[in-house]
């Protein structure tokens, strides 16, 4: 009976070794591609989440910046890399949308990825060339609707938050906006700082630091209540327009196929980097509201998500480019 139990006693510790190892996460380094250029609310988000994953895992987490085609170069970066949880894709919810917005898009991110975790959301804010009068969003519109062959809203990407809200904005207000696309936030802000571009609605992880500079004028944001981070904007409820509600939101993903094992492993390190970033103030700087979701409730989330802003995009007459 002893040499039974002493038998069972060394199965259960071989069986807890192997499982230790086997959930262990691989030396080498990790990459995390973002798919926009640095200094925007994306690449902002992923250095954090980067910093704080890197050490949950005890892994060298290097982000890398793959900008164009809409997001698409980062995301077939990492759609054809080895499946191995090595290679991540940090975007935004412009990346669930790249069948509706793009005529050949060069994947499904329904069925070619694998959801790793969603971390968090941000409001948008809409700003203006400083030189411009307009100091609401009563007199934007108006000013918009009577001139607008002298009105242009920047796009970072087609797809993207700011894209959903620009429409938003053009079927709410009745206008007529023309639109230019740029490969991400920061050269479409430089843009509407410098009045070639009027308008940019975007996240305000992205945009707080040059409207508080006065280098662009804040005129709204698109939360229910006023953010933390600029509480001096009024919301676009607030400026009479109740149903003006929306945010951009960020996730993480890996490759068709990863082992389940490891995309757990990666779950728990994201939800748990966001809560140490939410309990160090850290997103609320940024002006990000924390999310951790299991991958399946992340799935699950972008399913509707994408049933809901195709409508939208239907309805605005959008024809994928």
């Amino acid at each position: 009976m002893f040499k039974i139990k002493k038998l069972l006693c060394l199965a259960l510790a071989f069986i807890g070794f192997v499982a230790s190892a086997q959930s262990k996460f691989p030396d080498g380094n990790v990459k995390m591609i973002v798919p926009f250029a640095p200094g925007g609310g994306v690449d902002s988000a992923a250095r954090l989440i980067a910093k704080q994953m890197q050490a949950n895992l005890n892994v060298n987490i290097v982000v890398e910046n793959r900008p164009g085609a809409n997001g698409s170069i980062g995301g077939k970066v990492v759609q054809t890399s080895t499946p191995d949880g090595l290679t991540l894709l940090f975007s935004a919810s412009t990346h669930a949308l790249a069948k509706q917005v793009m005529a050949n898009a060069p994947y499904d991110p329904l069925t070619d990825f694998t959801y790793v975790a969603r971390v968090g959301e941000a409001p948008l804010m809409m700003v203006i060339s400083p030189g411009l009068p307009a100091s609401n969003l009563k007199e934007v519109m108006d000013a918009a609707r009577q001139n607008p062959d002298k009105w242009t809203a920047g796009l970072p990407a087609l797809g993207a938050a700011s894209h959903l809200g620009t429409l938003m904005l053009a079927k709410q207000g009745q206008l007529n906006l023309a639109t230019a696309v740029y490969k991400g936030t920061s050269p479409a802000l430089t843009d509407v700082a410098g009045g070639h571009a009027q308008i940019l609605i975007d996240s305000i992880i992205s945009l707080q630091g040059m409207a508080k500079s006065g280098k662009v004028k804040p005129i709204m944001v698109t939360s229910a209540q006023r953010s933390a981070v600029m509480p001096q904007v009024p919301t676009a409820v607030e400026s009479g327009f109740p149903k003006f509600v929306t945010a951009s939101w960020y996730g993480i993903w890996a490759a068709k196929d990863t082992p389940q094992e490891r995309v757990q492993l990666l779950n728990k390190a994201a939800n748990e980097a966001v809560r140490q970033l939410t309990k160090s103030g850290a997103f609320e700087q940024l002006g990000i509201e924390p999310v951790t979701e299991s991958s399946d409730e992340f799935r699950k989330y972008t399913q509707s998500y994408i049933a809901e802003n195709a409508e939208l995009l239907k309805g605005a007459g959008f024809k994928p480019e």
